[in-house]
C-alpha cells in the first residue's frame, strides 16, 4: 500500500517525542523549552584552578594522580588577569551560539564567584579576587544570549562531603546523618546563591550519579530553582528532575530518549585548559557534529577551556571564527528548524522549517554531482545553495504515470557551489513535505 505521510506525523508515537525514564513530563515545560529547541548551538566554558598545572579538572586529584595538596596549590597562580568577559561574550556571540554554561563550581569546591557559603572561591583563595560570573552574565545578555550556570552537587574538597578520592571516603550517610544534612543544606545554599544573584535561564548539574534523587533531596532542589524563576531549565543530571538530556562526548546513534537533548563535546580531550592537548578538533569535525546534532533534534553544548589569565588558545578563537562564519552562511538551514526527514530519503543529515515547507539537505565536505532525494511526494519549487543563492537544476527519474509512487530526485551540485566545509541546500516546496514511505511497485490506493 502507498503511504503519503506528513511529516508532523511521521514520529507521532515514537519513544523520543515524550521525557522517558524522567519525573517531569514534557507537555509541562513545552512553553519555557521554546527558546532551548530553536537555540542549537551553546558553548560550555570550563574555567578553574585545573587551567594552571596541567592536569585533568577535579578528577586528577580524586584519581591519585595529583596530590590533592598539589592540587589546590594551584590556587596561588589563578590570576585572571586578562580576563575581559566582554571578549569571551563577543566571541560566542560571533560563534552563532544563542547560549553560554559557565562552571561556577566543579567538583573540587572552588567556586567561581564570591560565595558566602564555602571556604573556596575565586575570589577569597586566589589573586584574581574576582566574580566571574557577574560580570560575563551582564555581558552575554547585553547581546541577547542566554546564561547557564553549571554546578557540581558533588563537592570532593568539603568536610561534610561523604566522597573523597576514588579510593577513600570520609563517612557513610546512612551512620552520619546530621553530617550528611549538614551538607544538604550547604549545597542547596550555594544554588539559592546563584539564583538570587543571577538568576540563570539554565542549570546545569553534574555529579548526580553519587546519590539519589532522595538524598540529593532532587524535587525539593528543583523547586526551589523554579520559585525563583518559573522559566529556568534544568539539565539532566537531577535524578530524574531535569528538562533534558545531556549525552556526554559520544555522539547518540539513536535518538536520546528525552524530547530535548544536548551534546556536550569538548573541542579537543579535556574540558578545562591543559597546555599539553593539542589534540584539536578541527572546523569540518565540529561543522558536522554540529550538524548531525541539529538533525536529529539536539542542540551541540560545544566546551571551551580558558587559560589561568582569563584568555583562550588561538586554535579557540580561529576554530569558533570559522564556525560562526559557517553560521551566517547557512544558518537559516539550523537555528530555529526541527529534525529533518528519517533516514534513507536523503543520505545526509537534513532540517525542516517549522511549517513544513522547506527542506534544508547538508551535504558533507567538497562534493559535487548528483544528490538524490527519495520518496518525495511534493512539487518543488526552487532549488538554492545557502550562503550564495545559487539556483541548482534538478529532474524526477522513475515517475510511472499510472502509479502514484513518486519518482526520484536528482538534484545537480556543480563543484563550484559546494561549502569548504558543509554545503546546505535550500529545497522550496509547494506544500508541507508529504513522504512516500511504502514498499514500491505499482499497487495504489
Amino acid at each position: 500500500m502507498i503511504k503519503k505521510i506528513i511529516l508532523a506525523a511521521l514520529f507521532a508515537g515514537t519513544t523520543f517525542t515524550s521525557v522517558a525514564q524522567n519525573k517531569i513530563a514534557a507537555k509541562d515545560i513545552a512553553e519555557k523549552m521554546k527558546w532551548f529547541e530553536d537555540a542549537k548551538l551553546g558553548i560550555f566554558i570550563h574555567a578553574g584552578i585545573y587551567s594552571v598545572a596541567d592536569v585533568s579538572e577535579s578528577w586528577s586529584f580524586h584519581n591519585g594522580k595529583i596530590s590533592v595538596e598539589d592540587y589546590m596549590k594551584q590556587q596561588k597562580s589563578y590570576t585572571l588577569s586578562k580576563y575581559d568577559p566582554a571578549a569571551w561574550a563577543d566571541m560566542i556571540k560571533d560563534a552563532g551560539a544563542r547560549y553560554a554554561v559557565i562552571t561556577t563550581k566543579h567538583h573540587d569546591g572552588v567556586a567561581m564567584y564570591d560565595t558566602k557559603l564555602g571556604k573556596l572561591s575565586s575570589v577569597k583563595t586566589t589573586p584574581a579576587k574576582k566574580d566571574m560570573i557577574k560580570p560575563f552574565f551582564e555581558e552575554l545578555r547585553k547581546r541577547d544570549i542566554k546564561c547557564g550556570a553549571y554546578f557540581s552537587l558533588i563537592d570532593w574538597t568539603h568536610d561534610d562531603y561523604p566522597g573523597f578520592l576514588k579510593d577513600k571516603s570520609r563517612y557513610d550517610i546512612k551512620k552520619e546523618p546530621a553530617r550528611w544534612a549538614r551538607f544538604q543544606k550547604f549545597f542547596q545554599g550555594q544554588i539559592k546563591e546563584i539564583s538570587d544573584w543571577y538568576n540563570p535561564d539554565l542549570w546545569w548539574f553534574d555529579g548526580d550519579w553519587e546519590h539519589s534523587a532522595d538524598e540529593w533531596q532532587a524535587e525539593k532542589t528543583r523547586k526551589m530553582m523554579l520559585d525563583r524563576n518559573p522559566n529556568t531549565i534544568i539539565n539532566g543530571r537531577l535524578q530524574g528532575y531535569g528538562d533534558y538530556d545531556t549525552p556526554e562526548q559520544n555522539f547518540p546513534v539513536v535518538r536520546p530518549a528525552f524530547k530535548w537533548w544536548e551534546l556536550c563535546m569538548t573541542m579537543n580531550e579535556n574540558w578545562g585548559y591543559r597546555v599539553s592537548d593539542n589534540n584539536w578538533k578541527t572546523p569540518y569535525e565540529i561543522i558536522t557534529i554540529f550538524v548531525d546534532a541539529v538533525s536529529n533534534g539536539g542542540n551541540l553544548l560545544l566546551d571551551i577551556g580558558p587559560k589561568p589569565d582569563g584568555t583562550y588558545p588561538e586554535t579557540v578563537v580561529s576554530t569558533l571564527k570559522e564556525l560562526g562564519d559557517w553560521n551566517r552562511r547557512n544558518g537559516e538551514g539550523i537555528f530555529g528548524t526541527v529534525p529533518g526527514i528519517p533516514l534513507g530519503h536523503f543520505y545526509g543529515p537534513t532540517t525542516l522549517s517549522k511549517d513544513s515547507k522547506t527542506l534544508y539537505l547538508f551535504v558533507h565536505g567538497k562534493t559535487s554531482g548528483q544528490l538524490m532525494l527519495k520518496g518525495l511526494d511534493n512539487k518543488i519549487q526552487d532549488i538554492t545553495v545557502l550562503g550564495s543563492n545559487v539556483k541548482l537544476t534538478h529532474k524526477i527519474v522513475g515517475k510511472i504515470s499510472w502509479s502514484a509512487v513518486p519518482g526520484l530526485v536528482y538534484i545537480d551540485l556543480p563543484e563550484n557551489t559546494s561549502d569548504k566545509y558543509v554545503t546546505c541546500i535550500k529545497v522550496t516546496l509547494d506544500a508541507p513535505i508529504k513522504l512516500y514511505r511504502g514498499q514500491g511497485g505499482f499497487l495504489t490506493n
